[in-house]
């Protein structure tokens, strides 16, 4: 089933917020390029990207999508078809 989670926080100032998640909380990062920073959460990571309104997405990580998404369907949660989003395979879930 699930076993970890990317979260993307959008901001208006995402150095300052990354500089806050790096230096503040401390928390362990990689830098993936130009400074954007990914950081380790046990057992998720968080990524701050540039935004001029607010908006989040919560991805949820798996080992086997699509045996995932059966799992899930089963218990009576609609997927959306699975697809390549190039840095890996996804689906959608509405929550209730």
């Amino acid at each position: 089933m699930i076993n970890g989670a990317h979260v993307i926080i959008y901001s208006q100032n995402a150095e300052a917020d990354r500089a806050f998640f790096r230096d503040v909380l401390g928390y362990p990062h990689v830098d993936a390029g130009d400074g954007w920073l990914i950081f380790k959460l046990p057992p998720a990571e968080v990524a701050v990207h540039p935004s001029d309104a607010p908006s989040h997405e919560l991805y949820l990580m798996c080992a086997d999508v699509n045996a995932t998404v059966d799992e899930l369907s089963a218990k009576g949660v609609t997927c959306a078809p699975v697809t390549n989003a190039g840095w890996g395979l996804k689906t959608g879930i509405r929550l209730p």
